[in-house]
């Protein structure tokens, strides 16, 4: 999870990845607010994805 920038909720990750299809630095994924709802797309660093954070 991720604080929201607009209003300091909590974003919940909105993508999962199958076993045969892993994340990879570039992808984008999408978090949305469970506060105001907003969306969030961000693109994953090359250390989140070597780390395994997501």
């Amino acid at each position: 999870m991720i604080d929201c920038i607009d209003c300091g909720g909590r974003c919940s990750l909105q993508v999962t990845w199958a076993d045969d299809d892993p994340r990879e630095p570039g992808d984008i994924v999408t978090y949305r607010c469970e506060d105001c709802h907003d969306v969030w797309y961000i693109e994953l660093p090359d250390e989140d994805v070597a780390r395994g954070d997501l």
